[in-house]
């Protein structure tokens, strides 16, 4: 079947951060030393997306972009001049829609005061602050560099300043974490009036500093208490969730995030970003990701050596990577949309979706894709059944 382009995106690394935090595996690395060459770092993205477009030619050409992403590490480190610039050179570059969704991510202990006038100035309409608790002992144990109070006045001063969409990332099955202190974190994260919160329970990703010293954390049926509990709580403060860790106010969905869940197109560049295009001229679905290092990625200012990998996704491995993405949306999404975005007719999932539907994980419907309650709760298991 022939595929058809989606939504554009485009995601932007920032690897820098002030401290590396015990439970991250991102491509995320501590500034000691001197200050990061933010203002070369810059100069060498819009290199970087020159040659993405020159290389990618008419899988780009003339399509707008729907949404920014600016990821790291921690972007606000980087002055809001330097964001402006940024973003007029990808204006030069690319059509954006208009009022384009363009997010930065920040942390309450980097952010100086009066900065945010700054970003909201160069076009960033909308913040994600890395809270993960309001509980400082448990904001200790995440090596977090703020406190609660340090948190709670990032927030109301990016408000002061004009901010209206922002999202607050907050984490639950800490170490030695109640669910009454999970709850309270939800409870003070609503207090704030945030149009957006992301849920999401605490993991020992492999590589790092957790996973090699593991930390005391409630177990499963504890977790699983912790995440009923504020679902309703959220829900009963106006947050509905539309993606298994994401809840937002009305019309306040994160578009970039919606963009990568319904399997659109985005392009990645910075040290380690990774991006997904669909090249409908040979009908393949492309990947492509940028060496990690932050030197490395520098040193190559644009050449070739900053692609640490590329190439199409391989058929057999479209259904996994779609469902790994769709799947996630509480809502799910049209069935046609599979065949729109893969390439592949319905035909090729059809007896992984009855075994699924006889399962109980999906939603007996047959012109949508959809988890039930129970397959959200063994999302992992719902998506294996589509390895090839």
């Amino acid at each position: 079947m022939p595929l058809i382009a989606p939504p554009l995106s485009l995601y932007v690394h920032m690897p820098w951060c002030v401290k590396k935090c015990p439970y991250c595996d991102f491509n995320s690395h501590g500034v000691k030393g001197a200050p990061p060459p933010y203002a070369d770092y810059v100069d060498v993205l819009l290199a970087d997306l020159d040659a993405d477009l020159r290389d990618f030619g008419a899988a780009v050409h003339a399509r707008a972009v729907h949404s920014i992403f600016f990821g790291g590490g921690t972007p606000s480190l980087f002055a809001p001049e330097l964001i402006d610039r940024f973003l007029d050179g990808v204006r030069e570059r690319l059509p954006l829609i208009e009022g384009a969704e363009i997010t930065l991510e920040t942390n309450p202990g980097t952010v100086e005061h009066g900065r945010f006038d700054g970003y909201l100035a160069a076009g960033v309409n909308r913040l994600s602050f890395g809270i993960q608790s309001f509980d400082d002992d448990k904001l200790r144990r995440l090596g977090r560099i703020h406190s609660a109070k340090e948190a709670e006045a990032a927030v109301k001063s990016a408000q002061d300043a004009g901010y209206a969409n922002i999202n607050l990332d907050l984490m639950y099955a800490l170490p030695q974490q109640t669910l009454a202190g999970a709850q309270s974190d939800v409870a003070r994260a609503i207090a704030l009036q945030p149009t957006h919160v992301s849920h999401y329970q605490l993991t020992l990703e492999p590589n790092t500093a957790f996973a090699a010293n593991p930390p005391p954390l409630p177990d499963d049926d504890h977790a699983w208490a912790m995440q009923e509990a504020c679902e309703q709580q959220l829900a009963e403060a106006g947050y509905g969730q539309y993606e298994i860790s994401a809840y937002a106010q009305a019309d306040r969905r994160c578009v970039h995030n919606l963009n990568y869940w319904r399997f659109g197109d985005y392009l990645g560049i910075g040290a380690g970003a990774h991006g997904k295009l669909t090249v409908a001229e040979n009908g393949a679905v492309h990947r492509r990701w940028k060496t990690r290092l932050p030197k490395a990625y520098l040193a190559a200012a644009g050449d070739a050596a900053r692609i640490g990998g590329d190439g199409p996704v391989a058929v057999d491995e479209l259904p996994f990577e779609y469902m790994l993405n769709a799947l996630r949306l509480i809502d799910g999404v049209p069935l046609a949309d599979f065949a729109e975005r893969t390439g592949l007719p319905i035909e090729r999932i059809a007896p992984a979706l009855e075994a699924a539907r006889q399962r109980g994980w999906l939603v007996d419907d047959a012109a949508r894709l959809q988890t039930t309650a129970l397959g959200q709760r063994f999302l992992n298991d719902v998506i294996s059944a589509f390895l090839d």
